[in-house]
């Protein structure tokens, strides 16, 4: 893919107010950006499920992008998050912080939080059971640092508020991702296939924000492909492809920036990508190189089926995959086509208990209505495959639609599926009865929030959890023709925001359900799941055009006090031996070229002590004239903070910074620097710094020293 030209936010002001100058504004709006990056060390992440998985310093910084739009009746908030997903309680928190500044201005009705997926940043926030249980149970540090995050990025766009307008406008995106359930997909209808060209979504939506005076303010892209580039051996925070669009685009908007630090605000949000995988080469039999058995996706004894590419390594990967993510978005930025949306602005949300959840369905051969019904929680065999992004543990296999003796004699241990539960799931063999495993807090959430935003004629469907291909077509065009059919605009478009509000799993067709692919038996209700958020998301749609609000519905349990966490905490923090915090084991070489990795090593402590928000653990500084100026940060892609604990029992640690320095870098004197702070064993965290001797970039260039991420098996499932 060619590189697009570089065009500065000046040259956009002047192309922006050409193109709008005769609309005048009609909404409200800000944008605002928050860094909420969870510990870098010794934390699960969350995603592939690998209690070995865990953190060793940081790739890339999460941020929390927030994006309000008021017409002067209703106040409408989506926020796009760097984490795995959101849960009910991370959202009760996140709307108790605003209601102690704001009152009644944000709260559940109108405030909505998406997760991109990344599944390399650190887990231990969603409270229920099942999703913590890598992360050793409850971490309070990735909780609080994503509710302190997301409630001050919303807080700093209800600060920046301005008159302006919305603009709506889509194209198409290709080599960015793939099915990685195509026997699934293809059991849907062949009639329903026909209508589509792929059998993954390949539409790129864009909502862009502009000042009334023609300043770009921000912009929203949803795509629906996984974030699953980095692999399961990764061990740096990283937000992964969609986080790293964001920056670029960010970037390209204000050079001059570093990460979070931008006036302009662009998010990369998650849709409906439930069955997507941005590997696009495809599963191999890692062994081998042979093609995978298709339905099982599994190999002969001893080998494994993974997906990889389009790079070399993880980060080569994502790196691509970002930079076509961002290019699309900057291709649709500049297209003078876009629709502006008009009329009013609203939200309408439901707490909804699905195994309470009835639907009427009728059936087009039979000429029978019959009514359907939701399940208790349960997952299915399948679920401990894993996926070609992340295969599982053991001999289980994708596809698996019968049970085993010994699973479930192991199963009943925890919890014995009830006749109805087994009824209720099949074809899915239950593997975990999670909807009656309450031991010491639920294992899935039964409660779930649903939620509808609207800008004009633009429908933001909130689902809670992992809509795959299909099932997001469908939930698409149901939304749609109820607005249609109560009194809404004809040119109504509909956007599914995934992994929002609540997380409970994934939701697939019926008929991908009969396969019992990984999302099949992670469909956590039953085959009529999507059936049932059809019917409800279309009821809620009907009563959002007419301004009706609805039921509240049940409120999700607390669970704050009822949490465990096995996570040791940080005892003291010692420096090696003969040496100071801060003290340079390891100088950079005296002259660098374009192309080299720039390597320095610190005296160190656990970076848990403190997670540097709107901070960095390292700078890298050029001189100019008599001050030093930044070039680069921890959340800088040419960056990478490394940690390493060289003795638990003393406190030691130490921390590697590695720079790449990129082409056109200024030549002259530079330094790394790196900031932190450690715990005494009496009590009190107290900062340090640590400083390198200088060293310069010269002219020409050569490649030497590239570190190489150690390339591991990936194992386990993936969430």
């Amino acid at each position: 893919m060619k590189e697009s030209v570089m065009w500065t936010p000046v040259v956009w002001i002047f192309v922006v107010a050409s193109l709008y100058l005769e609309t005048d504004a009609e909404y409200t709006i800000g944008v605002g950006i928050a860094d909420v990056t969870g510990p870098p060390a010794e934390v699960t992440f969350m995603g592939y499920a690998k209690l070995t998985q865990k953190g060793r310093g940081i790739h890339l910084r999460q941020f929390s992008r927030a994006f309000i739009v008021d017409d002067g009746n209703s106040r409408f908030v989506f926020v796009s998050v760097d984490c795995g997903m959101i849960g009910n309680g991370l959202r009760r928190e996140v709307i108790n912080m605003l209601k102690t500044r704001y009152g009644s201005m944000y709260t559940e009705k109108n405030v909505m939080l998406s997760g991109t997926h990344t599944h390399s940043t650190p887990g231990g926030f969603l409270q229920d059971l099942l999703f913590d249980l890598s992360s050793l149970g409850f971490v309070k540090e990735t909780f609080i640092a994503l509710v302190s995050g997301i409630a001050l990025s919303v807080r700093r766009a209800h600060e920046k508020m301005v008159s302006g307008r919305v603009f709506l406008t889509s194209g198409e995106l290709l080599d960015v991702s793939i099915n990685r359930s195509p026997p699934a997909y293809d059991n849907n209808p062949e009639t329903e296939k026909r209508k589509y060209k792929y059998n993954v979504d390949k539409t790129m939506t864009q909502l862009r924000f502009i000042s009334s005076d023609d300043k770009p303010l921000g912009v929203i892209n949803w795509y629906a492909v996984h974030a699953t580039s980095m692999n399961n051996t990764n061990r740096l925070v990283s937000s992964d492809n969609l986080g790293y669009a964001c920056i670029l685009f960010e970037k390209r908007m204000n050079p001059n920036a570093h990460p979070g630090k931008n006036e302009f605000v662009a998010a990369f949000a998650s849709s409906n990508e439930g069955d997507v995988s941005p590997n696009i080469r495809g599963p191999r039999c890692q062994r081998t190189g042979r093609p995978c058995e298709v339905l099982t996706s599994s190999c002969p004894k001893g080998d494994e089926c993974v997906a990889y590419g389009p790079g070399r390594d993880m980060f080569e990967s994502t790196r691509i995959i970002a930079q076509r993510l961002t290019d699309k978005a900057w291709e649709l930025w500049g297209q003078p086509d876009a629709v502006e949306l008009r009329g009013p602005v609203g939200s309408i949300h439901q707490f909804v208990d699905m195994p309470k959840q009835e639907a009427q369905v009728y059936d087009e051969e039979t000429k029978i209505i019959s009514t359907v019904r939701g399940c208790s929680p349960a997952m299915g065999y399948s679920f401990a495959a894993g996926t070609t992004d992340g295969p599982g543990e053991f001999s289980f296999k994708q596809g698996t639609t019968t049970d085993n003796p010994l699973w479930n004699a192991l199963r009943d241990f925890l919890a014995t599926p009830s006749v109805d539960d087994i009824i209720c799931h099949a074809p899915k063999p239950i593997l975990l009865a999670t909807g009656s495993m309450t031991f010491p807090i639920e294992w899935q959430p039964r409660i779930v929030s649903t939620m509808l935003g609207r800008i004009g004629n633009l429908i933001i469907a909130c689902v809670p959890g992992e809509f795959t291909t299909m099932s997001g077509r469908r939930m698409r065009a149901a939304v749609k023709d109820a607005v249609i059919a109560s009194g809404g605009p004809e040119d109504t478009e509909v956007v599914i925001a995934g992994l929002c509000n609540t997380y409970s799993d994934y939701v697939v067709t019926p008929e991908e359900y009969q396969i019992q692919r990984y999302e099949g038996a992670s469909t956590i209700y039953g085959p009529n799941t999507l059936t049932l958020y059809l019917s409800h998301y279309s009821e809620m749609a009907g009563r959002l055009v007419k301004n009706q609000t609805g039921p509240p519905g049940p409120e999700p349990p607390e669970l704050m006090n009822d949490l465990i966490s096995l996570l040791t905490p940080v005892v003291f923090d010692s420096p090696k031996w003969g040496h100071e915090f801060g003290d340079v084991l390891e100088e950079p070489e005296p002259i660098v070229r374009e192309g080299d990795t720039v390597r320095a090593r610190f005296v160190s402590a656990n970076p848990r002590n403190n997670m540097m928000h709107g901070s960095t653990y390292l700078t890298v500084e050029r001189r100019e004239g008599d001050r030093w100026v930044i070039e680069a940060t921890d959340a800088d892609w040419e960056t990478k903070f490394l940690w390493e604990r060289t003795s638990t029992v003393l406190g030691n640690s130490e921390v590697t910074v590695l720079w790449d320095v990129a082409p056109n870098t200024k030549p002259g004197k530079y330094r790394i620097r790196h900031f932190g702070y450690y715990k005494y064993i009496f009590g009190g965290v107290y900062p340090f710094t640590g400083t390198t001797s200088t060293f310069e970039i010269s002219t020409g260039t050569r490649s030497r020293r590239r570190w190489q991420h150690k390339k591991l098996k990936p194992r386990t499932f993936c969430l």
